[in-house]
C-alpha cells in the first residue's frame, strides 16, 4: 500500500457485501452438526437409515454465544432469536441492534462458561489472535459446539484439537482454518495433504469443514461486481475510488 501510495496507484476495496451469506452459513453449519446431516446423508445413499448416532437437540432455548457483533454478528443474532435461543454477546464495542434483536451483553468468560453453541465473527488482530486456545476451552461448558466463519488464526487449532479429544468441545464447525492458504480455493482431491493438523481435523466424525465458502453466493457476488464497477467508475468521473485504501487506513 505504501509503495501503491509512493507511485500515484489508487487501491481500492469492497467494504461489505452480504453479511446475510456468512451469517447463514453459520447457521447451516450449526444445524449439520446438531441433526448430523452430513453423517446421515452418507448413510442414505449406502441404504443405510439407522438412526444410531444421529441423536441431536432442540435449538429451541439454547443459549447462543456470539463473539464479535457487526453486521455478520449482528444477522446470526436475529436468526438465532427467531430458533427461540438465548442469546448472549460480547464486542468491544456493543451494538444496539443487537440489544434490540433480544442479545444481552456479557464478559468473554461468561460467553465460555454459559454457551451451548458458541460462534465466531471477530475480526483477526493482535488481539483476537488465538482468542479461543486452552485457557478458553478449559472454561466452556462439557459438549459445547463451537463456529469459526470469521478468520481462521482466531482459534489455536491444536488446542481446539484436544478439546475435541477430551470431549469439551462437542462439535466444530469451520469454514476457514488458520494455515488455509495452501489449501482452500484449489482441487486436491489427487494429492497427499501434508499438513498433519487439517488432516487430524478431518478425522473427527464431529467436525464439519468447508472450504471458506460463506461468502459464496449469487447476491453476495453481485454485490461485489456492482462495488467493484462502482469503484472503476467513481475513479474514472472523480480521480478518487469510492471505498479507496490507503496504508493509513490499516494502521
Amino acid at each position: 500500500l505504501e509503495a501503491a501510495q509512493l507511485h500515484g496507484i489508487t487501491v481500492a476495496r469492497v467494504p461489505e457485501y452480504s453479511p446475510h451469506s456468512v451469517a447463514e452459513h453459520a447457521v447451516a453449519l450449526m444445524l449439520s452438526l446438531n441433526r448430523k446431516i452430513h453423517r446421515a446423508s452418507a448413510r442414505v445413499r449406502e441404504a443405510n437409515f439407522s438412526l444410531e448416532g444421529l441423536m441431536g437437540f432442540d435449538l429451541y432455548g439454547k443459549t447462543v454465544g456470539l463473539i464479535g457483533t457487526g453486521k455478520i454478528g449482528l444477522c446470526v443474532a436475529k436468526i438465532m432469536a427467531g430458533f427461540g435461543c438465548k442469546v448472549l454477546a460480547y464486542d468491544p464495542v456493543p451494538n444496539q441492534q443487537c440489544i434490540e434483536a433480544g442479545a444481552t451483553y456479557v464478559s468473554l468468560q461468561d460467553i465460555y462458561k454459559n454457551s451451548d453453541i458458541i460462534s465466531l465473527h471477530c475480526p483477526l488482530t493482535p488481539q483476537t489472535h488465538h482468542l479461543i486456545d486452552e485457557q478458553a476451552i478449559a472454561m466452556m461448558k462439557k459438549g459445547v459446539m463451537l463456529i469459526n466463519i470469521s478468520r481462521g488464526a482466531v482459534i489455536d487449532t491444536r488446542a481446539i484439537i484436544r478439546g475435541l479429544k477430551s470431549g469439551v468441545i462437542g462439535s466444530l464447525g469451520l469454514d476457514v482454518y488458520e494455515e488455509e492458504e495452501n489449501l482452500f480455493f484449489r482441487d486436491l482431491s489427487s494429492t497427499v495433504i501434508h499438513d498433519d493438523v487439517f488432516a487430524r481435523l478431518l478425522t473427527f466424525p464431529n467436525v464439519v469443514i468447508t472450504g471458506h465458502q460463506a461468502f459464496f453466493t449469487h447476491e453476495a457476488l453481485t454485490e461485489i461486481a456492482n462495488t467493484t464497477i462502482a469503484n472503476i467508475s467513481a475513479y474514472e468521473e472523480t480521480g478518487k475510488a469510492l471505498y479507496p485504501v490507503t496504508s493509513e487506513r490499516l494502521v
